[in-house]
């Protein structure tokens, strides 16, 4: 935005200039970043005060001015309080902050005129957003959004963080209730919606899996007339959410971009009867499955992605630690529900050595009223898939004990098993440690992983 004027960042926001930037240090342009943090202002930054629950960011403006940031964007109260003559940045005030960031980040968007590729699921979505960046960065310059800013505030920051010139851009979406990925889709205006998969997450708040479904197909709904919807092949739950003037690609056995074969980390793959051969690093069957359907949103926008794909997975998303004492770490320990947990146990099956497989498993949360069922069928899955001890930490998790029937350790929280599992684990053995983000399990993978002698 830096070749804006202010008047036309305000305009954008859909706020009123209040007092335009003075002094020759801040120049007649716009800004070149935008922050939600006092402590991140400095020169070139728009800060935008939100209120929260416990404090209102507005109250920071004059901080954020006077550490020199291009300007501040606040609520009115907030605005006629600093703006003068001493105060040298921009003045922007808007009756709600957080619809002007949003407004801001959608005039963008349309600025910077890319290719957008939203990406929603139920598990999975960081995974395939870094796999999707990887196949793309080698053709377009691309943006990815961050870790976990895949919120009604995060994506319009990660947005708006996308410099000029930007040909791609892979955002991811998250939800915790109905709405909120229409939100999204109305900032992000994406050209291709990806909804990896459907599965039992957030069912306090939805209910049905239908009503899941529902919540992540409102990225089809958003979907432009001519835009690309890739869908999971054989999903009957997204089956009434098609539109006839949207393309629809599936991925997966049966559908339009489905595994022919695999040997090593080779993979022909069959992308709507073109053969494309991909070589990747990760053996896990989840993140294959992953790979396809970035594979199909990457075509969507005319990529032709073939050969090496090397991946930079986000943290504590299945990445393995081999250490001193012989012992594996596999540190998936940012979230979960029944999906994910199934797939991370089913790797742990595949992949793990001569040793023991160890299987610490937390909290899955927001599950709803059969909370404690999906919890024993994992139990259930750990002993079907040879796991030789289970490590149950928390009081849902506890569930999993006597459907697991083998030999197991009930904990009541991370910080216990920290304390308890270091003296438990052998050489050889493969730790899988994933829990809902809730529970705390980068306690444990912190312990595991950390040098001999450290205090933790």
């Amino acid at each position: 935005m830096r070749s804006w004027s202010p008047h036309r960042v305000a305009e954008a926001a859909r706020a009123r200039l209040v007092a335009p930037p003075s002094g020759a240090t801040v120049g007649d342009g716009g800004p070149e970043r935008v922050a939600i943090d006092s402590r991140e202002a400095a020169p070139g930054t728009l800060f935008v005060g939100l209120p929260g629950e416990r404090v209102d960011g507005g109250r920071f403006a004059a901080q954020a001015l006077a550490a020199g940031a291009w300007g501040v964007l606040v609520a009115p109260e907030h605005a006629e309080g600093i703006a003068g003559p001493q105060a040298a940045g921009a003045v922007l005030a808007a009756e709600q902050p957080l619809a002007a960031l949003q407004a801001l980040a959608r005039a963008w968007r349309r600025e910077l005129a890319c290719s957008v590729i939203g990406v929603t699921g139920s598990t999975g979505k960081t995974s395939t957003k870094d796999i999707l960046t990887a196949l793309l960065a080698p053709h377009r310059r691309t943006v990815a959004s961050r870790e976990n800013f895949n919120t009604e505030i995060g994506l319009p920051l990660e947005l708006l963080r996308a410099p000029a010139g930007t040909e791609a851009l892979v955002l991811e979406m998250g939800m915790r209730g109905s709405g909120q990925i229409a939100e999204l889709t109305a900032i992000a205006e994406p050209d291709v919606g990806l909804i990896i998969n459907v599965g039992p997450v957030h069912l306090e708040q939805l209910g049905s899996l239908a009503a899941v479904a529902a919540a992540k197909a409102e990225l089809i709904a958003g979907l432009r007339p001519g835009g690309t919807a890739v869908l999971p092949a054989g999903e009957a739950l997204l089956e009434r959410h098609r539109r006839d003037d949207v393309a629809t690609v599936t991925f997966g056995p049966g559908g339009d971009v489905r595994l022919l074969s695999q040997e090593g980390e080779r993979l022909v793959v069959d992308a709507g009867g073109e053969l494309v051969e991909l070589e990747v690093d990760f053996p896990q069957a989840h993140l294959r499955a992953n790979l396809l359907a970035a594979l199909a949103a990457a075509r969507a926008i005319g990529v032709r992605p073939a050969g090496r794909v090397a991946v930079a997975f986000s943290s504590h998303r299945g990445r393995r630690h081999r250490l001193a004492n012989g012992v594996t770490v596999i540190d998936d320990c940012y979230n979960a529900n029944p999906m994910s947990m199934r797939a991370a146990l089913d790797d742990l099956a595949a992949t793990a050595g001569d040793g023991r497989r160890v299987a610490v498993l937390g909290d899955m949360l927001e599950l709803g009223p059969r909370e404690r069922a999906y919890h024993a069928e994992i139990g259930a899955h750990a002993a079907d898939r040879g796991v030789d001890l289970l490590v149950a930490v928390g009081p849902l998790a506890a569930a999993m004990v006597p459907a697991y029937g083998g030999e197991s350790l009930a904990l009541a929280d991370a910080a216990a098993a920290a304390r308890e599992l270091t003296a438990l684990l052998a050489a050889g053995d493969t730790v899988l440690v994933k829990g809902s983000y809730g529970v705390g399990l980068r306690a444990v993978t912190e312990a595991l992983t950390a040098p001999v002698g450290a205090d933790h």
